[in-house]
């Protein structure tokens, strides 16, 4: 299956990094290459791009996306969370921009055999990663019915995930759950009928949460930030893009703390605590796509740009 991603939020992306064309640049969800092949293009003999994703299948369609621009492309299989090793192991000292796209691709979404999709019935995987060796199947399988109900309710935020976590667990005991089809099935029942009426699908919450889980998503997205932002030239950006609140949130928040790290007392006159502002949010509102984009691309239909520039 060819990797297709339409890159949200495309075009407002690429703007908000203010690309130099001797710049040097990171896309840390590298994916098919849409953003970077936009940033390859601004950039002059000088400009560089480093591209780290964790999906081979990602890099392998980058790679070849990326050919035309091969003399200033640097592609890593990692995962941004390693950000600090991947820049210090290509002797660089600081970088000009920083793009992250979060979440699923669709090509990882629509490619049955990765196991994301609640749409088929296919192997439960999830993987990002195709080289971890735990998937979803793992979760779904092993985890107590208080660790479901933990991760269905805070990672799905889903209010059914207390009765959904108990049905899996009865289902488990007849033999393991190994489908997705199966899950979908478990899932269904374990929500009152009237209440799956107009709501999409009854899986989508649980399966963003088992996915989230198994890829450490926002732990990944929380502990990255703020070494993010040291890595940032003065006037580099940090442009991330969000599918959905919970990782607005840890967005919208990290870069509040960056920029206003104080924490003294209201009450002192002056700051006592040597914390010093590493920069501003650019965007006091976040960026979300036009009408245009939303009637072309369903997917976009819940994204947000959120952008922090460097002191």
């Amino acid at each position: 299956m060819e990797f297709k991603h339409a890159s949200v939020l495309l075009n407002e992306t690429i703007d908000s990094l203010n690309i130099k064309p001797d710049g040097i640049y990171v896309d840390g969800t590298l994916g098919g290459g849409g953003h970077s092949f936009e940033i390859c293009k601004r950039l002059g003999d000088g400009g560089r791009l480093i591209g780290i994703d964790q999906d081979l299948d990602a890099i392998a369609a980058a790679t070849e996306r990326l050919q035309p621009y091969k003399d200033k492309v640097t592609i890593v299989h990692s995962n941004y969370q390693d950000i600090d090793s991947v820049l210090k192991g290509l002797s660089i000292s600081g970088v000009d921009g920083i793009v992250l796209d979060l979440g699923v691709s669709s090509y990882q979404l629509d490619n049955v055999d990765r196991g994301f999709t609640y749409r088929e019935d296919t192997p439960l995987d999830m993987r990002m990663d195709q080289t971890q060796p735990m998937t979803a199947k793992d979760i779904v399988n092993d985890y107590s019915e208080m660790e479901l109900y933990r991760v269905i309710r805070d990672y799905g935020e889903e209010q059914f995930a207390k009765n959904i976590a108990k049905h899996i667990v009865r289902a488990r005991l007849d033999k393991p759950i190994e489908t997705t089809g199966e899950l979908n099935e478990i899932i269904k029942a374990a929500i009152p009928a009237k209440l799956r009426q107009g709501t999409g699908h009854p899986s989508k919450k649980t399966f963003q949460a088992i996915r989230i889980e198994l890829n450490h998503e926002l732990d990944v997205l929380e502990q990255s930030l703020d070494t993010m932002i040291k890595w940032l030239n003065p006037g580099g950006r940090l442009s991330i893009i969000t599918f959905h609140s919970l990782e607005d949130r840890i967005v919208k928040t990290i870069y509040r703390r960056n920029m206003n790290p104080c924490t003294c007392p209201p009450s002192f006159p002056v700051c006592t605590c040597g914390k010093v502002s590493m920069g501003k949010v650019v965007t006091r509102k976040p960026i979300v796509p036009s009408e245009q984009e939303l009637a072309d691309n369903k997917r976009a239909k819940s994204s947000k740009l959120r952008v922090f520039e460097r002191i």
